[in-house]
This record gives structure tokens, sequence and C-alpha cells, in this order.
């Protein structure tokens, strides 16, 4: 039976875009970083905020600066899920879609999507203790039904590949 002619373009399409995210990881996490050690001063900070000199501004400030740490925190999470993405995608394409290492890369993916959703929760904390009326803080963090989904169905795909090469190299051997 043929294949559709799109899944012909879905792998290398998928090759391309996850080695252009890697670059963008890490450029990302290279301007947070340079934003963390050349912060300007707490003055030019308030005045690009539009903020005046009080503990609310104080405490937004320190808060934002969490939240750049904690982004720094995410960017190797990206990299785990993005290169091991990579790994299957190569691997597919070499003709070898199910291997034991998919389930372990599988299972990776999991834990790093894992970390990601609790980075997310602690962010979205932050940004809700330095929000104040006068101040607001919208962050697109927090709690994500879609992200834990995405934690639970990764789990149970490395599972189920796990279980799928065992089935496979059963029938393998009896062959």
């Amino acid at each position: 039976m043929s294949r559709p002619a799109s899944s012909f373009a879905a792998l290398p399409i998928a090759y391309v875009v996850l080695r252009i995210l890697i670059v963008v990881n890490w450029l990302m996490g290279a301007a947070i970083l340079a934003l963390l050690l050349v912060m300007p001063n707490q003055q030019w900070i308030m005045a690009a905020f539009k903020l005046s000199p009080s503990p609310d501004a104080e405490r937004l400030i320190t808060g934002l600066r969490a939240v750049a740490v904690l982004g720094l925190v995410g960017i190797p999470l990206h990299y785990a899920v993005l290169k091991r993405l990579l790994a299957i995608v190569l691997a597919v394409r070499a003709g070898e879609p199910f291997v034991a290492a998919h389930a372990y890369r599988l299972q990776a993916i999991a834990w790093a999507l894992l970390g990601l959703q609790l980075l997310s929760l602690v962010i979205g904390a932050i940004a809700k203790a330095v929000s104040s009326p006068a101040h607001p803080v919208h962050l697109n963090a927090g709690f994500s039904i879609s992200g834990w989904l995405a934690v639970i169905l990764t789990f149970v795909l490395a599972r189920v590949f796990a279980q799928g090469t065992l089935m496979r190299e059963d029938l393998e051997g009896t062959v």
C-alpha cells in the first residue's frame, strides 16, 4: 500500500523545524542570560515599566528577575525535548521507527515536559505574587491542562513503544 504524499514531506519538514527550534532555543537562552547579566539599573527598569518608587516596584523587579532565572532553567529542558525528537525523526527517516531507544527518548521527553509544567506553575505563582492592581503582571504561565495532558500522553507513549519493541523482538525471534 502506498503512503500519502504528505507523509514523505513530513519528516524532512520536521527535521528542519526541529533544527531551527534548537537554534532559537539557544538564542533565547543567550538573550535571557544577557538580560540578566547586563540588567540595566533599577531606575531604568522603573522608567521602562513606568513604575514609581515603592515597595511594590521593588517586589515587581525582583519577581521579574526570578522569572528570567527560571526561564534559563527552561532552556536545557526544551533542548532535551528537541534533541530527542530530532533523534526520533532521524531514526524514522532511516527506516527504524520501532526501536527500544525511542521508548527511552519518549520517557526522557515526558520527564522534561513534566519539569517544564512544574516550572510554569512556579513562574505563574511568582507573577501572581508580584502583581498588583497598580502594576498587573500578565504572563502566559501557570496551570495548563493541555500541557499536563501532553506529559501524561508522552509517558503513555513511552510505555507503548517499550511494549511494542518487546513484541517486535519476540516476533522476530520466532520467525
